[in-house]
Parts: C-alpha cells; structure tokens; sequence
C-alpha cells in the first residue's frame, strides 16, 4: 500500500502492533506492519537491553516504542517519588483485601525485591529518561499515552526527527493532543484494552477526523477492538490512515502472557472484557476475574485507590496469583487477568505473530474487494 502513513514510516501495510513483547514487535514488523514496544516499566539500563534484542531480530524493518507518561499523576508535582516512599501510603485496608482474596484461593504471596531508589510506577522522570536512552536506537516513532505528552517528548522527537503519536479517547482530547504539536493521533474506541474512555470506535474515529481536518493534517489511526483485516478496511473506509492494535497479538505464540491467560482469552465473549480500576486506578479494560469482581462488586471492597498507588497494591498479588494458576491451582486460575479489549470475543485460537499480519492482509484485500463488487453493475 502507497498511502501517506506508509511512506511517513517506510512500511508496506499500516497495521500497528502495540505489545509488551519484544518478540511479537519484530515479527510484526518484519512482516510488513509496524511494531510498537510497550516500553512502560523500562528503565533507561534496561531499555538498552531490549532495543538491542529488536534491532538484532527486525531485519532492518523499522519499529517505534510506546512510552506512557500520564498527564493526570496523583502525586504529580513530587519530585523524587519511589515506589519505597510510595508504600507507606497505601491504606491497611487495601493491603488486607488483596491479602484475602489470595488467601481465599489459597495462594502464597510472592514478594520481589525492589532497590530504595526504584521510581514509582508510571514515573514521569524515568519515562523521559528512557525514551532519551532510546533515541541511541533506529526507532521510527515515539508513542504516549494517558494525556498530552510532555514538551520534552515532542521536542525530543523533533530533534531527532521521529514523529510524535498520541493516543485519544475524545473529540477534545485530540484536539489539545494537535495544538500541542503531535505527529499522529491514535483515536482508541472505548472497545480497546488497557486505558481506554467512553466514546467507540465508530463514532470516535470520523468525530476526531472531522474536528481536527481544519487545524493541521494530521493523520489518524483507528484503535479500539480491531481483531482482523475487515474491521481495518472499515476503519479506513471512514477515513483513518491505519489501524493500531494491541488485543489481538496477547494470543499469539509469542506473547508476554500466560499460556492459562490465553486459554482463558479463547473461552473469553466480548463481555468479559471489563472497564474496571482495580489494576491501575484508571480506568483500563481487562478481561474480568474474580479479582476485578471483588474490587468492583464487594460490599467489603475498600474501591481502588489512584494512580501510581493502586499497581503497588494489584501487581504483586496478580503476579502471584498467575504463579500459581500455572502451577495448577483452580482458585488462582480464577484470579487471572491482564489488560484485552472487547475483541477479546473474536480469540479462537493462538497462532504466530506473522501469521495474523497475513491474515490482516489477505481479510483487508477481501473486504475491498467484496465492496468494490457492490459498485459493479
């Protein structure tokens, strides 16, 4: 395909992989999409690692990271702030609840080590610091999330010449995010995994695409439970330059998730994909379990604290609790669930990561056709 987007990334089809996962990125790509690296939770040591991993294993393809520095931080303004100084916050009731739930299921708390100096979750300092380090690598885009990126991220990107994309969830947000300067919107329908608002995907993509066509030309990916080729040629039938996905490569073979996780995508409908806070304190669509039931449906639920706080609390129980469903512990299993849109309800199998973006292809090639058959006389 020949379309602006294409030719702005050096890449033959606009489908857009965002994943947590190294591997899934650089198959992705090499086989003709575009690879995101989800790099929230780097470091700028650890950035270095993994870059250099995708590097190796693109085959000179190119590739962008995904970095989430959010605009609205309970303790934004706080310099300094560690995930040690955080702790101390964290209400004993909320400590005891999680505690409880993996009683119930008879699940031994794992705890890892954190050095005193480890930054918050979702700390804004160590996102700047990583997405710098990265710039020492081939990466064709930079991505945030959660607000309108800094002005040291834009800068950053037009100093080194990598366009700036952000992601939406309304009119107005996408708007500020053109004003600011931004490169490429991502409009994500309330349908996608992860931090998502309100609005779906088929009225948000031409209502962002109408708002800002008088500011700037900018283009805009569509987001928000896009699973195959037919759901990308009808968003770019309602004018967006590519699709940027992230559900649909959690089941494949490469994938940072389990493989009890991925079963449970499989049985998985539409609406077991919940809007919830109980990971992060925002609210992210994650496949439901009973720990997003007691959160959110428990007369003794204490409510989900705000972020960064609520991911102190989450993220060692759920790793936990993932531990030990793969160890066999029916409870536990129960308590899995990780970030996966409504198009949770299209898994029906785990395959390869190339061998979806073929699918997207030759599902996007039938989809044109068989409305261009509707034009013929």
């Amino acid at each position: 395909m020949k379309t602006p987007i294409c030719e702005m990334l050096g890449i033959e089809f606009p489908l857009f992989a965002f994943s947590h996962c190294r591997d899934v990125v650089a198959a992705v790509s090499r086989a003709g999409g575009f690879g995101v690296f989800g790099a929230t939770g780097q470091t700028p040591e650890t950035i270095h690692r993994e870059l250099k991993w995708i590097d190796e294993h693109v085959g000179g393809k190119p590739y962008g990271i995904d970095i989430l520095v959010p605009e609205n931080l309970s303790t934004a303004g706080e310099m300094g702030v560690t995930r040690k100084s955080l702790e101390s916050r964290i209400p004993q009731q909320h400590r005891d609840f999680a505690a409880g739930l993996l009683a119930d299921a008879g699940i031994e708390p794992i705890t890892r080590r954190f050095r005193d100096d480890t930054p918050q979750p979702f700390d804004p300092e160590n996102a700047l610091r990583t997405l710098e380090a990265a710039f020492d690598h081939p990466i064709k885009l930079i991505a945030n999330a959660l607000g309108v990126p800094p002005p040291e991220m834009i800068a950053m990107g037009k100093a080194h010449g990598v366009p700036v994309a952000a992601l939406v969830g309304a009119r107005e947000h996408a708007i500020r995010q053109v004003n600011a300067g931004v490169d490429i919107i991502v409009a994500q329908g309330t349908e996608a995994g992860g931090h998502c608002g309100e609005v779906t995907t088929m009225v948000l993509i031409p209502e962002v695409i109408k708002a800002i066509k008088h500011i700037r030309d900018v283009p805009v990916l569509a987001a928000g439970g896009i699973m195959n080729g037919e759901q990308m040629a009808a968003c770019m039938a309602m004018g967006a330059a590519g699709v940027w996905t992230g559900s649909v490569w959690l089941a494949t073979v490469e994938s940072e998730t389990s493989p009890v996780f991925r079963e449970k995508m499989i049985e998985a409908s539409s609406r077991d994909a919940v809007r919830v806070r109980s990971r992060t304190g925002k609210p992210a669509r994650q496949l439901r379990s009973t720990w997003t039931d007691a959160w959110e449906q428990s007369p003794n639920s204490p409510g989900p604290l705000p972020m960064p706080l609520m991911s102190l609390v989450s993220e060692g129980a759920l790793r936990s609790a993932n531990l030990a469903a793969e160890a066999g512990n029916p409870k536990a299993r129960d308590l899995v669930t990780y970030f996966v849109g409504q198009g949770v309800g299209l898994v029906d199998e785990v395959r390869g990561a190339a061998e979806v973006v073929q699918s997207f292809k030759g599902e996007f090639l039938e989809a044109i056709e068989r409305m261009n058959g509707l034009l013929e006389e």
